[in-house]
């Protein structure tokens, strides 16, 4: 016998394992028809998940917190297929759940453009009506590697080929179209509904890697109603309405260009409002007890190596060596490279270390507005809140141990 307890405290027992559907169906044929998943003991699984065990059931519905994401997860599925289904030899990747929608990563010669929304748009109309069964079976590492590789889904076959050899894969079919995927979905295509929108394309790295291929990836968002897509395209209008980097240009603040990605151009009122600000946070740090500092933008790699910043954010420096400097100073390390500095720490710790210094001096509060270079990915930067030169209004404080309590207090109340 299999006890089953549901949220309300009422226990149902079954003589054989039962699946979810299964056991919305026990409890009336409202529930059945929006069931959606199943949680068991707190991990959502498919609705068709077969329970085996005592356990504690959660039957998931539109209703439910977690459903969104499920939605948005199998949205990317149907963005997937409909894609293939309209571009023969377009090649999937991944597709994720994002914050506020989804997205896939696809491989095309062709690119996308907003332009093909909505044909793509119709033809995941076309999935949902199909009312596909989505099925979950679970295939070993070969098989999975040989189907892909024998539809030419060359990234799926390399990720594939890349899993444990004895690991167990969880396949999701919707019609004649397949995806490897950890799940859970839901049961049908049909559930998705019809509340979905096309947002976006944007350039992706397989992987994430700048050096790997490139991919093209579609972003969508989608709800349970109509009335919810609609409010959140009029919050993202709104916003576009807002946005700094169209208000930076119209107030005369601002302006950004492709010569210098990632820089800002200040402007004479934009520049005035930056010393404003600027002023305004000298002053603080100056009744906090902070004496200011200014380091060099340009160091020497042999201090970043020392501070661990070479090892772990070389990629994201600038140097002064162009690769061929960088290949002779493998060969020979007294070839000295230069590095825009990323952050202020090290230069600041450099600081302390000149001379001796009493106990006296501690605690020392050592502030500075400092330039910084980062170089982020293309794709990565957004107006002047991701950018790649930035002011770093950074601190350090150098105390006694018996003083970390003290000076975390009055930090905190700065």
């Amino acid at each position: 016998m299999i006890n089953i307890s549901l949220p309300d405290g009422s226990v149902r027992k079954f003589d054989k394992p039962v699946s979810g559907a299964e056991i919305a169906a026990s409890i009336g044929p409202g529930l059945a028809k929006a069931a959606l998943a199943l949680r068991v003991d707190g991990k959502m699984v498919d609705l068709g998940h077969v329970v085996d065990r005592d356990a504690k059931i959660g039957i998931v519905t539109s209703k439910d917190p977690d459903a969104l994401e499920l939605l948005r997860h199998d949205a990317a599925h149907v963005l997937a297929q409909a894609v293939q289904e309209l571009y023969p030899g377009t090649q999937i990747t991944f597709g994720p759940s994002t914050e506020d929608g989804f997205y896939y990563d696809f491989v095309r010669a062709e690119p996308f453009s907003p332009e093909d929304f909505a044909r793509i748009e119709q033809r995941m109309g076309e999935i949902v009506d199909r009312d596909l069964p989505i099925e979950r079976s679970v295939w070993d590492r070969a098989k999975i590697k040989d189907y892909f590789q024998s539809h030419g889904e060359t990234f799926k076959a390399q990720w594939a080929d890349e899993l444990p050899k004895d690991e167990e894969i969880s396949v999701y079919k919707q019609g004649d179209w397949l995806d490897m995927c950890l799940g859970p979905h839901l049961p049908s295509t049909g559930k998705l509904g019809k509340a979905f929108k096309l947002t976006k394309v944007s350039g992706a790295y397989w992987r994430g890697d700048k050096n790997n291929a490139q991919l093209q990836r579609v972003y969508g968002t989608v709800f349970f109603s109509d009335k919810d897509l609609k409010a959140y395209l009029m919050r993202i209008e709104e916003a576009e309405k807002r946005d700094h980097r169209r208000l930076g240009r119209e107030m005369g603040l601002f302006h950004q260009q492709e010569e210098a990605a990632g820089m800002v151009f200040w402007h004479p009122k934009g520049w005035t409002f930056w010393r404003t600000l600027e002023n305004y946070l000298r002053r603080k740090l100056e009744a906090g007890g902070y004496v200011e500092v200014k380091t060099p933008q340009l160091v020497d790699r042999k201090l970043w190596e020392e501070s661990g910043h070479w090892e772990k954010f070389r990629e994201n420096m600038y140097l002064s060596e162009n690769e061929d400097g960088l290949r002779e100073y493998m060969a020979d390390p007294a070839q000295r490279i230069f590095a825009l500095k990323p952050m202020n720490c090290p230069c600041h710790v450099e600081i302390f270390n000149v001379g001796l210094r009493s106990y006296r001096e501690l605690p020392l509060r050592m502030a500075e507005m400092g330039s910084c270079h980062r170089f982020e990915p293309s794709g990565a930067l957004h107006g002047i809140l991701r950018v790649r030169n930035f002011t770093q209004d950074d601190a350090h404080i150098f105390c006694s141990e018996e003083q970390i309590e003290s000076e975390t207090i009055r930090f905190c109340k700065l």
